[in-house]
């Protein structure tokens, strides 16, 4: 029996398992990304945006903040997606230096079939991924 504030054999099987089903969830969402046509980077882009859409017209830096990326790197991965087809980009119109992002009709297309993708399963995994989680904070 493992002392107060250490972890026992169980934790660390639970703490597994937790990564083990984070790490499925994030194996489908790759595949299903590129079989529809886009890097998993791209697909996380364009989730993002949509949800940072929601409260205003989201910026390079609030985005790399969200994808938990560097300024540079996201400044890159939007003019990929870009290039692709998927966001416009225009200066913001009190600030120019502001480069503000729009997903467009085609990225608004391929990130619903996506996600209705991703809710389907997570709807099948949701059981297991709590479970996991449940038993990760001892609670099982």
């Amino acid at each position: 029996m493992p002392k107060a504030g250490e972890l026992g054999p169980t934790d660390y099987a639970a703490l597994a398992e937790v990564r083990h089903q984070i790490r499925r969830f994030l194996n489908f969402s790759g595949a299903t990304a590129r079989a529809a046509g886009l890097e998993p980077q791209q697909h996380q882009l364009l989730l993002a945006l949509k949800a940072l859409s929601i409260s205003g017209r989201p910026t390079i830096g609030m985005l790399a903040e969200r994808l938990q990326i560097k300024h540079h790197s996201a400044v890159e991965l939007a003019t990929r997606c870009a290039d692709a087809g998927l966001l416009s980009r225009s200066r913001g119109s009190r600030d120019r230096r502001r480069i503000e992002l729009k997903i467009t009709p085609r990225g608004e297309r391929l990130l619903a079939k996506l996600s209705l993708a991703h809710r389907a399963e997570l709807r099948t995994a949701a059981p297991t991924l709590v479970r996991a989680l449940h038993a990760g904070l001892g609670k099982a």
